[in-house]
């Protein structure tokens, strides 16, 4: 062994044993570097954060008692898309410069991003013997370099707030009295989050009739005036849908106030227009109806989009309350893998989900990660590995794409492939939820399993609920 390769291995090794006696130090200076590089990455690509002004403008549009849907903003000529209450939380963004605004974005995304690693890894598990600060910024500093982490802070984009709301009331304790205003709240900034109302009313429906049937059946072989009262329908997930549900309409109900005359026009008008947006064939559009419009060369999939939308719709719902009701005993991280399938369910059946809205990647990939591990498959890490790249890859961008010739109608198949990687990657997880599902459904429970298994933890099928039981 030579003298450079010693040196080399001493430092190894002591890098190592810093790492392992001050892990939260290690991970905070590594978020650190990683955050600075990305922000001098930013700066030296000069990026617009074009998003940021339009809500500005938003802003301002209010402030001056405007129509905030004629407005055009920035070079673009870019319309606001989002409901008014929206434009409502942005007014405080017209008080400043637009060098102060960009940084003020930056340094709020880089915050939201530490949020979401956190709630990501507080609804998947906290991974062994790592201390829970470490493995969040850890995350954080890795996920933030993802496309769709890249292009959310480099439009400005408010993606990461909006991920930030729903995990937050996901990962809440079961009961909580506030659970569900979170993504009422989201749902009111952006409607996409409201398909999670919808997962959470219908697993408490399910999970009601469920309860109500197994009293019912428990009363009928005890004989009448026996046995426990039938229980009663109401539980937590609809608890959550209501309150998510009474949030929503008290943010409707609060622009209706302030802002009449453009709330009418947004829930009349501006709400059916899908196109407003942008062009649906734009690479940046990554769901069916994106992936089907270039495919098809034709801005307009018509039924096959309606077509295929309702299937993937159907399916990822179905998945993810079956999920949601079904204990870790039978499905490790059923929560997760819940939640996730909502999410991509929604990502691929909206009529537009730019590549910045799959900021969801984070915990998509750390779920992905935890089952590798768990399972110490090689086709599972291959799995997890290659959609990570995947979506750091910016592959979305590498064909041809320009808004004014639309070109994307007239790509070829490879280009087709290229700009179709995220929905490939959503149907991929959403048929391993499936099957996952499906599998523990059909898997009759037994009272003793997970008992006695060192580190086991089985999670309850109310949203947020955990059981630890004891350990042999």
């Amino acid at each position: 062994m030579t003298a450079t390769q010693t040196i080399t291995d001493s430092r190894i090794h002591r890098a190592r044993a810093l790492v392992l006696r001050r892990p939260v130090l290690c991970a905070a200076v590594f978020c650190l570097l990683s955050f600075t590089g990305f922000w001098i990455a930013q700066r030296a690509a000069q990026v617009s954060m074009v998003d940021l002004l339009v809500y500005r403008a938003e802003g301002w549009t209010v402030r001056n008692a405007m129509d905030l849907y004629d407005m055009r903003a920035t070079e673009h000529n870019l319309p606001n898309t989002y409901p008014p209450f929206a434009a409502l939380l942005f007014t405080p963004l017209t008080v400043m410069s637009t060098g102060v605004l960009r940084t003020f974005g930056t340094a709020v995304n880089l915050v939201l991003m530490v949020a979401v690693a956190h709630l990501s890894l507080r609804l998947i598990g906290w991974p062994a013997r790592v201390p829970r600060p470490a493995a969040v910024l850890a995350l954080a500093a890795v996920g933030v370099w993802c496309e769709p982490v890249w292009t959310t802070l480099r439009y400005g984009q408010i993606n990461l707030l909006v991920t930030a709301l729903v995990l937050w009331d996901l990962t809440r304790r079961a009961g909580h009295r506030w659970a569900g205003v979170g993504t009422g709240i989201a749902t009111g900034i952006k409607l996409t989050p409201g398909l999670f109302v919808v997962f959470l009313g219908l697993a408490g429906l399910f999970l009601g009739l469920r309860r109500l049937r197994a009293a019912g059946a428990a009363r009928r072989r005890t004989g009448p005036g026996s046995g426990p009262p039938p229980r009663r329908l109401l539980n937590d997930h609809l608890r959550r849908a209501a309150v998510a549900t009474a949030a929503f309409v008290l943010t409707v109900a609060f622009s209706a106030l302030a802002l009449p005359h453009d709330s009418r026009r947004f829930w009349t008008e501006v709400v059916f227009a899908t196109d407003r947006p942008g062009d649906v064939e734009g690479a940046g559009n990554q769901n069916l109806k994106g992936a089907l419009a270039r495919v098809l060369h034709t801005p307009d999939p018509g039924m096959w989009w309606l077509a295929a939308a309702a299937l993937i719709g159907c399916v990822g719902l179905a998945t993810a309350v079956a999920a949601q009701l079904t204990d870790d005993s039978r499905l490790p991280n059923a929560r997760a893998w819940a939640a996730l399938t909502c999410a991509v369910t929604a990502l691929m059946v909206s009529p537009v989900s730019w590549s910045h809205h799959w900021v969801w990647a984070v915990p998509m990939v750390l779920l992905l990660a935890v089952e590798a591990v768990r399972r110490g498959a090689a086709g599972w890490t291959a799995w997890t590995v290659v959609t990570g790249l995947l979506f750091c890859s910016f592959m979305v961008w590498y064909a041809p794409h320009s808004r004014p010739a639309r070109v994307e109608l007239h790509q070829n198949p490879a280009q087709m492939l290229l700009t179709a990687v995220y929905p490939l990657i959503g149907v991929a997880f959403l048929g391993v939820a499936a099957y996952l599902t499906l599998r523990a459904v059909r898997r009759p429970w037994r009272p003793w399993e997970g008992i006695g298994v060192p580190g086991h933890r089985r999670t309850t099928a109310g949203a947020g609920t955990e059981r630890t039981y004891a350990r042999g």
